[in-house]
């Protein structure tokens, strides 16, 4: 099957998202003038080492975008599968004054280097500030760049030194309904690494 995506795909639902998978979850809290905010996002990744940063994608007119123009923060909490269905529960189509934490039963917690809340039982947050909003194609696209200023690590996720994900396995979003939980963890040394 070949189809150009401006003259449509002619199947039950839009293959795209299921293409580009998986995808990390980036569970955004952000704080706004109608109150505390919490929404999943798996058009979301980082994108540099130093200074670290990272990005999300907003495809529709959330309440996150809004905040984090009126407040330049926002921090990104990681979906573990222990909170799977709180993840799920927070992305709702609520009021703009309801708090998601509450609706979705997840515990909040004050960020160290901005005025946002986080996920207190996050595996990891990023605390962020925003460098920019770039308005995309389409309606209400906007693509988030987010400079991290602050990181939390859970205790128990730390092995060796090392952020070890088998501890809390990631939650990623496939297409469609589809999530995937990882399982399965192996190194893969590149050419001409010891």
């Amino acid at each position: 099957m070949f189809y150009r995506p401006a003259d449509g795909h002619g199947l039950p639902h839009n293959p795209f998202n299921a293409i580009v998978t998986p995808r990390p979850i980036g569970w955004i809290s952000t704080r706004g003038p109608e109150g505390d905010n919490l929404a999943p996002y798996s058009f979301f990744n980082a994108t540099a080492y130093v200074p670290p940063q990272v990005m999300f994608a907003s495809t529709n007119a959330k309440d996150s975008l809004a905040n984090l123009r009126e407040t330049g923060v926002f921090a990104v909490n990681i979906v573990e599968e222990a909170a799977l269905h709180r993840m799920n529960a927070s992305s709702a189509a609520l009021p703009r004054d309801t708090d998601e934490f509450g609706v979705s039963g997840t515990p909040k917690a004050e960020c160290e280097t901005i005025d946002c809340p986080r996920v207190a039982d996050a595996p990891a947050v990023l605390e962020c500030r925003v460098i920019e909003v770039i308005r995309l194609l389409g309606r209400d696209n906007h693509l988030i760049l987010g400079e991290v200023t602050g990181v939390h690590l859970r205790d128990d996720c730390l092995v060796d030194g090392r952020f070890d994900v088998t501890r809390f396995r990631p939650v990623s979003r496939l297409g469609y309904r589809d999530y995937a939980v990882v399982r399965e963890v192996f190194e893969l040394a590149r050419p001409g690494e010891d």
